[in-house]
């Protein structure tokens, strides 16, 4: 079980660091935001899960901590977009 928690904490690490490059890398704004948001999700998905084969008494904060990234981050990806399109919108700047 260890080993198997291992290798999802390695795989969430590489995911969370592909989610820091694509922000730095992508074009546009919205590119940015869709990098950051599914892959660090992803990532963050997988350390949890590896923490879950790692200490499973803690199964209850942790499907907490899931829950609650699962719900936020769609939302804060949205809204990060919405605000971004409304400035571009008022303040006359190209995409």
């Amino acid at each position: 079980m260890i080993i198997a928690g291992i290798i999802f904490l390695f795989t969430g690490s590489f995911f969370i660091l592909l989610g820091i490059i694509g922000i730095f890398r992508m074009p546009d704004v919205y590119n940015k935001i869709q990098a950051g948001t599914k892959a660090t999700t992803l990532g963050f998905l997988s350390l949890i899960a590896g923490m879950l084969f790692i200490a499973p008494q803690w199964w209850g904060k942790l499907l907490l901590l899931a829950g609650f990234v699962l719900i936020t981050a769609p939302i804060g990806s949205h809204n990060l977009a919405r605000a971004y399109t409304s400035h571009s919108k008022t303040s006359g700047e190209d995409r």
